[in-house]
């Protein structure tokens, strides 16, 4: 979609049940739960440049500016490498991992099962910290200085330094996606009776 008035540029297929997207500073990455892989599409024309196997439904994605970290429902998130897609490593998180971001330094990962956040160094994956949250998290951003993450209580605020928490805004319906404008944070909180979706500003 064409970000200045959203009309549609082109329509792209990739693989079944896509679930995560990311930008590589060239590429569009997704993740493709049902059929197990990542699909990199050149983002100037949408061609498939390739795809990729991920052991475990892959659900969340994000680029730390040479790998690609993608979350899967197995308890782990596997780090790939951005130019040609080599599987890097596999590291066990939380149980079932979606949300995903990186702060400069650190993978951020939310356990929607272990209603917590991991904080993985981006060079070896390395665990700096697992921190308690609210139920079931799912959308995690990094703002610059803290990490937002949404769960069933609400949108919560950690430092991103330590893993403290700040402060958490109730917001009904349950929240679920996350996006950082540069200045403020977008929650979309879907209605439960399928009635569509709110979008609020912080």
């Amino acid at each position: 979609m064409r970000a200045s008035d959203g009309a549609s540029q082109g329509i792209f297929h990739t693989g079944f049940g896509s679930e995560g997207v990311a930008f590589d500073g060239a590429n569009i990455w997704v993740a493709n739960q049902t059929s197990g892989n990542v699909t990199k599409l050149r983002a100037k024309d949408g061609s498939v440049l390739g795809t990729f196997p991920i052991d475990g439904s892959p659900q969340g994605i994000a680029f730390d500016g040479t790998h690609i970290w993608v979350t899967n429902r197995i308890d782990s998130v596997t780090k790939l490498r951005a130019s040609d897609g080599a599987l890097l490593g596999t590291f066990t998180v939380g149980a079932s991992p979606w949300g995903v971001a990186f702060d400069g330094a650190n993978i951020w990962v939310a356990n929607t099962g272990s209603q917590n956040v991991t904080k993985l160094r981006a060079s070896d994956g390395a665990v700096q910290g697992t921190f308690r949250v609210g139920l079931a998290p799912i959308g995690l951003v990094f703002d610059g200085v803290s990490i937002w993450v949404t769960t069933r209580d609400g949108v919560t605020k950690l430092r991103a330094s330590d893993g403290q928490i700040m402060g958490t805004l109730a917001v009904t319906p349950p929240p679920f996606g996350l996006a950082f404008d540069g200045a403020n944070i977008w929650v979309s909180t879907p209605e439960p009776s399928g009635g569509g979706t709110t979008v609020r500003k912080l």
